[in-house]
């Protein structure tokens, strides 16, 4: 038979991120990993004290897949493309979305990740405290937007137009103006997807930090 690759810390993340990305959060424990991995629980201590570093672990993995901004980088298009990065990874791994900051154990790549943001901030400009309220404004929209996006009853790239459709005799114009108002004149028949709102919702909040930046 093959010998079976030597167990190590990174195979023992990377069978865990398969576990939650099957089962959530819920089905990760050393029990359910080793068996990914084909290997008793007990082996895994060898290379992580237990569940809680292993979720310590698995919240510092989501930190590496995240697009980090260069510090000197014009801080607009760095914090775009960091947030896409970010929309892209938790939109994917569902499971890291409440995961990532309820760690008591940061990881390095989650604190290099927060301390290089913070940094190209700095780089461009911003006070320390704009600079905190940038990070938290724009890391609150994205974790909000993936977690609307992953719960909506319908495909955020298609589907729409079918989900409305299901519910349209509920939808009186005389009951809810606004709201037919809103299918009519900007869903229906216009290849509407909610995913596009994204960038325009970002866009707002970039303007009011560039705004306040000018303004500082």
């Amino acid at each position: 038979m093959p010998r079976r690759p030597a167990l190590s810390h990174d195979r023992i993340i990377d069978a865990a991120v398969q576990v939650a990305d099957r089962g959530g959060l819920a089905q990760v424990s050393m029990r359910n990993v080793g068996k990914e991995l084909g290997v008793e629980a007990m082996s895994l201590y060898h290379h992580l004290a237990g569940k809680d570093a292993l979720l310590d672990a698995l919240a510092n993995w989501t930190f590496t897949r995240i697009e980090l901004p260069e510090p000197r980088q014009p801080w607009r298009r760095a914090m775009t493309d960091r947030a896409a990065s970010a929309r892209a990874t938790l939109s994917q791994h569902p499971w890291a979305l409440g995961l990532i900051e309820s760690r008591r154990s940061p990881g390095p790549a989650l604190l290099r990740h927060h301390d290089t943001v913070l940094g190209c901030l700095r780089h461009n400009g911003f006070p320390m405290a704009l600079a905190s309220h940038a990070f938290s404004a724009i890391d609150a929209y994205v974790y909000g937007f993936v977690l609307t996006e992953l719960n909506l009853p319908f495909d955020t790239d298609a589907g729409v137009e079918e989900f409305v459709g299901e519910i349209q005799d509920r939808l009186s114009p005389d009951a809810y103006p606004h709201l037919a108002e809103l299918i009519t004149e900007h869903v229906m028949h216009r290849d509407y997807s909610y995913a596009d709102e994204f960038g325009y919702g970002l866009d707002l909040i970039l303007d009011s930090l560039e705004a306040r930046l000018a303004n500082r």
